[in-house]
């Protein structure tokens, strides 16, 4: 979609000023690119400050693209916020892991990106997320007791010592005792279920890896995966691909959550499903 095409006057970015990875600079040269006439053409938002604008405000300004420089966390809470709105959203880069941008787009550089978006090289397309009945993820959930692996990571956002790397990794290392995860309908995996249990969308369907115990505490303890912010590594168990499936907590405990990087607490019983977004995002064109 060409700049022709664009019936706002103004393109609108939100920004989180208060994260860790937030560069003034950055944001300058965004603003540039993303001008139609010069810099102050873009309407700079920052969303702890003043939050997310609603499907009503950008209708009423006539708004149809909708840029996010965040992590995957903001990117999440926005897009459940304008689910069925009519315009579309332009996710940008702007935290530590970014799963949805690699996902989206082969080189992961936000300038990269938003020159491509005013060159007119993408389309407005839906995505698949995986659903469950309060939650939405763009790129993955994790359920069960390593879901605290959020907690300990938004602690070390505030700290760049190899200290409190040391630290937080045996306090996660601890966490993966907790009450398991099992999979039902279909069954797949360990029957006594797993530590952690991820589910990400992978094409047309929803990928699992289970997570023990006691191989991810012994590769988290020594402190490698949270000096990468990054448990993905460890070892676990490929479990195959699904449409759906249900994760059952060990003798009815409720499920802790991280969902785009973000903890939620889910219930016992919590049942996921591949589904498409309620939201265009702006993609490579096919």
């Amino acid at each position: 979609m060409g700049d022709d095409e664009m019936t706002s006057q103004r393109r609108w970015l939100v920004v989180n000023e208060t994260s860790g990875s937030h560069q003034e600079e950055l944001i300058a040269e965004l603003c540039e690119i993303l001008g139609r006439q010069a810099a102050s053409d873009v309407r700079i938002i920052d969303v702890k400050k003043d939050g997310v604008p609603s499907r009503a405000e950008l209708e009423r300004e006539g708004v149809d693209a909708l840029i996010v420089h965040g992590g995957d966390g903001s990117l999440n809470y926005t897009v459940r916020e304008l689910e069925g709105w009519g315009g579309a959203l332009l996710p940008l880069p702007g935290g530590t892991a970014n799963l949805l941008c690699h996902r989206l787009f082969e080189e992961c550089d936000s300038t990269d990106i938003a020159r491509r978006f005013v060159n007119g090289e993408f389309e407005r397309r839906r995505i698949e997320c995986v659903r469950g009945e309060t939650v939405v993820a763009l790129s993955e959930i994790l359920a069960g007791p390593g879901a605290k692996w959020a907690d300990v990571r938004e602690e070390l956002r505030e700290s760049a010592l190899i200290e409190a790397a040391t630290d937080a990794a045996e306090a996660i290392s601890e966490s993966w005792s907790g009450p398991k995860v099992a999979l039902r309908n279909p069954p797949l995996g360990k029957e006594e279920g797993y530590a952690g249990v991820r589910l990400s969308p992978v094409g047309e369907a929803i990928k699992i890896q289970g997570y023990s115990a006691g191989t991810v505490g012994d590769f988290l303890g020594q402190g490698i995966a949270i000096l990468k912010h990054d448990f993905r590594e460890g070892p676990h168990d490929d479990l195959g691909s699904v449409k759906s499936v249900t994760c059952v907590g060990e003798d009815g405990a409720p499920i802790p959550l991280m969902v785009d990087g973000e903890r939620f607490d889910g219930r016992s019983e919590e049942r996921f499903s591949l589904a498409p977004l309620d939201l265009d995002l702006f993609c490579p064109r096919t």
